[in-house]
């Protein structure tokens, strides 16, 4: 247990939430200085978008107690009356402000674009996404903003623990339902057009969190973006990928992806392995980097975040090593969505002590001249 000081917290986020623990008691120090555990349940915060946890809620779990549900929890503390969370601010999240989403207007915009695109079952899939699971990337298309996802692949090659659109039936629920059907080439270029020739600052993004790997539909998407590209130069193509089947990545990335995103917690294989459960290696996944990097697709990576865990010397040292072979432009950040005691109870045990989040993410750009540290896909100009 860490005691927390005034400079490692922020106040909470006006679009934080606060969520109880269940089964989870709060856990502080006694006048001894011991760690003991407090009256009541253990509590929460839930950042926005764009801010990074620093540190974790502590607590004592029941000895029976269930799995937590798929958020990012974080360490809050009332100081001076006032709430504040352990966190930092990582990129600018004014495109991504709650505020945005879920307005009035959205049914109504919703029920244009599906007059605008008749029948297309990923207008459709959206639609759903939009007013079932509050997606924000979803709702962008019907808004006709910023980055917009266009799922494409129900099947996957990974089996990640903390995946938000499937889990085993006897653990927590997922958060949003995974696609169910394959879209056609056709479906995915009127989508695509619709969005990109429209909105301003426009993305549209494979492997939102509704579907499984995209590039395991590499050929239909690869003939969208053909079909894309003959209507419209305007705009960004992005792939979200684990980037494990390099061979659908390669035939994606030669149809004219602008940008990849890739999903990844370490640079060092068995950790990397150990969270993803890939029918892939880690080998594959960086020769798929290094195949984006050598034909100037702009390259990211969506680093899941955990304090205690990335943070760790053997972590860094990997990653220092990994920059260094794979130069990629820009680093996201984002809170990794997993109950912490199932989380550290599947990764491997540290053999090194922590650093703490701020000199992790400091030895990233000293490792990486000119690295971007964000935590969203940023809008690319041509």
């Amino acid at each position: 247990m860490v005691d927390l000081t005034p400079e490692d917290l922020i106040p909470l986020p006006d679009s934080a939430d606060l969520m109880f623990l269940p089964e989870r008691q709060a856990m502080g120090r006694g006048r001894d200085g011991q760690p003991c555990t407090l009256q009541g349940r253990a509590v929460s915060a839930i950042l926005p978008a764009g801010y990074t946890r620093t540190y974790l809620p502590a607590f004592a779990r029941d000895r029976k107690a269930s799995m937590l549900p798929l958020y990012g929890y974080t360490a809050v503390a009332l100081y001076r009356e006032q709430l504040w969370a352990a966190a930092i601010y990582t990129d600018e999240n004014r495109k991504w402000d709650p505020a945005r989403y879920n307005t009035r207007s959205l049914k109504k915009k919703i029920r244009q674009v599906k007059k605008d695109l008749p029948g297309n079952r990923i207008v459709s899939h959206l639609a759903r996404c939009s007013l079932e699971w509050h997606c924000c990337t979803a709702q962008n298309l019907f808004y006709r903003r910023w980055e917009a996802g266009i799922p494409a692949s129900p099947a996957c090659n990974a089996d990640c623990l903390g995946c938000i659109s499937r889990q085993p039936a006897e653990c927590c629920p997922s958060p949003q339902q995974r696609i169910t059907f394959r879209p056609t080439a056709e479906e995915i270029a009127a989508a695509g057009v619709y969005h990109l020739a429209n909105a301003p600052e426009a993305i549209v993004s494979f492997g939102p969190g509704c579907e499984g790997e995209p590039s395991l539909a590499a050929d239909t998407i690869a003939e969208g973006i053909r079909q894309i590209r003959s209507k419209t130069a305007k705009g960004q193509i992005n792939m979200n990928s684990n980037a494990g089947y390099t061979n659908g990545v390669k035939r994606i990335i030669d149809a004219g992806l602008d940008s990849l995103r890739v999903s990844i917690i370490s640079a060092r294989p068995e950790s990397y392995q150990a969270y993803y459960r890939g029918r892939y290696s880690f080998d594959d996944v960086k020769a798929s980097i290094a195949y984006a990097l050598d034909r100037s697709v702009y390259v990211s990576l969506n680093l899941l975040y955990f304090p205690g865990f990335n943070d760790r010397q053997e972590e860094i040292a990997s990653w220092q090593a990994f920059l260094r072979e794979l130069p990629v432009p820009m680093i996201q950040i984002r809170n990794l969505n997993l109950d912490p005691d199932v989380f550290l109870a599947r990764m491997p045990k540290a053999s090194s002590e922590t650093v703490g989040t701020r000199t992790f993410l400091q030895s990233l750009m000293d490792s990486r001249p000119g690295l971007v540290i964000g935590s969203f896909s940023h809008y690319q100009k041509t």
